[in-house]
């Protein structure tokens, strides 16, 4: 039997041979002559002279091969009482006829098509069909506010938005085109056209000449044939948050993605065609777009879409439900959606009403798994609970735990080894490896593998010097951590602002920008705080302008309100203290790590270059009136 140490060292010894091997799981309209081009290094091409069509993988060789009837897609929306299957010979279908709508209004290869949806099979049909006719979707999460939205229309630049009439929510309908609207009118880039999936919750205005129903252009559009793209042409563009509040375009190339993302299918979940795998996340995060949409279905295995959460919809049972229902081998989610489970049903009774025997492994991610909740999961549902690190930028896994190959022993806190393709080091701030055990900088040694991004969406420069520059030779990573004796990687914190809640990376950068904004703040720092449920939490600071004679409470409630209009709920944004100084450094440096540190009742030390130590003193008499800093 083969081990995860002679897989990972077959890829060390021959990377080349390697990553060839892995893309024979790919038809190829042209085959790769070779696996790297490194000649333009450190901006490296996978597979750039292989031609390809990412649609055609995921969806028509399966029909091709046989499988039309196997199901490719669950729906299930416990929010809407609704369940839908559709099968592959149906999604080709759906996806032909809207990529033939799409392409219709002009869209074709290399133009950029936003994607604005909630969980619903549309969004799914949307970013195929895009792969179909070679245009580049960028999805949009629903839940960002319309000035986030105007952003990436301005970066991206689309010919076209796709959008639903509205997201649902427990106990509550939100309306997108309003939204939508607002965006489109905030930005200077203006799309050729949208087109709108209208649900019957809440249908939407159009506006005659701009607006299209998307029923309606389906229908009357011929199927559209797939195109043959390049090896390099993107796939899609992500944007994740940048540290300076302007977000990065994560690029993703068609070819390496693919072989990436078809082999982790089967090494690191142990997933085979047919396989029901459930990745319980977002098509608007890179969670929903590698492992709810893409690499299942290039896998051939059949995907859940679930429109819910994981309880009050309607209890915390949900999860199990679908799991026995839709026999549900794999299950990837967050560590938040255990422990709101956990929090409302502690002893596990909702676990022993339904027949789980399919399940064969829950994976977490997207955010560090504490050991309790880890202990919780695999207490209750008897199968290994495998915490893996990745990153929007990288699109699959750095590190694992690989069951496909060899499940091995779990450490609490660590997300196991790395996997092939990634030469995980730890640095000291020289550059310098640091031993086992020793804390440091992540960095991975160039080149990362297929899959990762070989650049930010039209900022070659922004990308050398958000990841390659601190460590010349290296990707940063942007977290600090360890690796023990046996190669086991643990991640301990981020070393930048962007903080991490519920799985979803933000920035607090961002968020002082918009804090910053308000006409009586002076100054502003937003930290991340521990919180049991979602892992971090925003916490404000602001100082307010001289002769300010407001309510304070009037302009915490202000910047609350604020911050979620122009980031979005997601943000989770509740916490904000006027206070009267912020602790700095001599050089004026704002001292946000310390201040967590204070929060979350963790040892620290007095900064040495402090400029006036009793200001801390007042910031825990703040952070206390919060609720927190209660063991410092």
């Amino acid at each position: 039997m083969t081990t995860y140490d002679e897989v990972y060292r077959s890829w060390q010894d021959d990377p080349e041979t390697f990553w060839m091997t892995a893309a024979e799981g790919i038809d190829w309209i042209t085959k790769p002559t070779r696996a790297l081009d490194d000649s333009a290094a450190p901006m490296y091409r996978w597979f750039a002279d292989a031609e390809c069509n990412t649609c055609w993988n995921a969806v028509d060789r399966h029909v091709e091969g046989g499988r039309a009837d196997q199901t490719a897609v669950i729906y299930d929306s416990p929010i809407t009482g609704t369940q839908r299957k559709i099968s592959y010979g149906e999604l080709k279908d759906l996806v032909a006829n809207f990529a033939g709508g799409l392409a219709a209004k002009g869209v074709g290869k290399g133009d950029r098509v936003i994607i604005y949806m909630p969980m619903i099979p549309e969004a799914l049909i949307a970013m195929l069909a895009c792969a179909r006719i070679g245009a580049i979707h960028s999805v949009v999460f629903g839940g960002f506010a319309a000035n986030e939205l105007a952003v990436r229309i301005d970066d991206a630049t689309p010919k076209a938005i796709v959008a639903a009439s509205c997201g649902i929510e427990p106990g509550r309908v939100i309306a997108y085109k309003p939204l939508l609207d607002e965006a489109m009118e905030r930005a200077s880039h203006k799309v050729d056209f949208t087109v709108i999936h209208q649900r019957e919750e809440e249908p939407a205005d159009l506006v005659a000449g701009r607006d299209y129903d998307w029923a309606e252009l389906a229908a009357e559009a011929s199927p559209a044939d797939c195109v043959t793209v390049g090896g390099m042409d993107p796939l899609y563009i992500l944007y994740t948050s940048g540290t300076t509040g302007q977000p990065k375009g994560v690029v993703r190339p068609n070819a390496g993605h693919m072989v990436a993302l078809h082999w982790t299918m089967k090494n690191i979940y142990g997933v085979d065609p047919g396989d029901v795998y459930w990745a319980a996340s977002d098509v608007g995060w890179v969670v929903g777009h590698s492992y709810i949409v893409y690499a299942p279905l290039l896998c051939g295995s059949t995907t859940i879409m679930f429109e819910g959460k994981p309880v009050g919809t309607p209890d915390a049972g949900t999860f199990w439900r679908v799991i026995s229902e839709h026999n549900v081998k794999a299950l990837f989610t967050a560590p938040t959606a255990f422990r709101a489970i956990k929090r409302e049903d502690p002893s596990g009774e909702f676990v022993k009403k339904y027949d789980m025997s399919c399940l064969d492994t829950l994976f977490l991610a997207g955010e560090r798994a504490d050991p309790d909740t880890i202990e919780w999961a695999q207490d209750h549902l008897g199968v290994p609970v495998i915490d893996h690190w990745w990153q929007t930028e990288t699109g699959w896994a750095i590190a694992a735990n690989p069951v496909g190959i060899e499940l091995m022993p779990v450490k609490l806190g660590s997300p196991t080894v790395p996997m092939p393709g990634y030469d995980v080091r730890i640095l000291d701030d020289g550059g310098h490896e640091v031993a086992a055990g020793e804390l440091g900088a992540i960095a991975i040694k160039l080149p990362l593998p297929p899959g990762t991004l070989p650049t930010l969406w039209h900022a070659d420069e922004r990308y050398v010097s958000s990841y390659l520059k601190t460590f010349d030779g290296y990707y940063e990573t942007g977290d600090a951590g360890m690796k023990d004796e046996d190669g086991y990687v643990y991640i301990m914190a981020r070393t930048d602002d962007v903080i991490n809640v519920a799985g979803h990376r933000l920035s607090t950068g961002g968020m002082e920008e918009v804090l910053s904004g308000h006409p009586d703040v002076a100054e502003c720092a937003v930290i991340g705080v521990a919180d049991q449920l979602k892992g971090q939490l925003p916490m404000g600071f602001v100082c307010l302008n001289a002769g300010c004679d407001r309510s304070t409470d009037d302009i915490e409630r202000e910047l609350v309100l604020r911050v979620r209009e122009q980031i979005g709920p997601v943000a989770a944004f509740k916490l904000v203290a006027v206070v009267q100084r912020l602790p700095k450094t001599r050089s004026g440096k704002i001292l946000r790590g310390t201040m967590a540190h204070i929060a979350d009742g963790t040892e620290w030390k007095m900064p040495a270059t402090i400029d006036d130590p009793v200001i801390l003193d007042e910031i825990t008499v703040s952070l206390k009136g919060l609720g927190y800093a209660q063991d410092a």
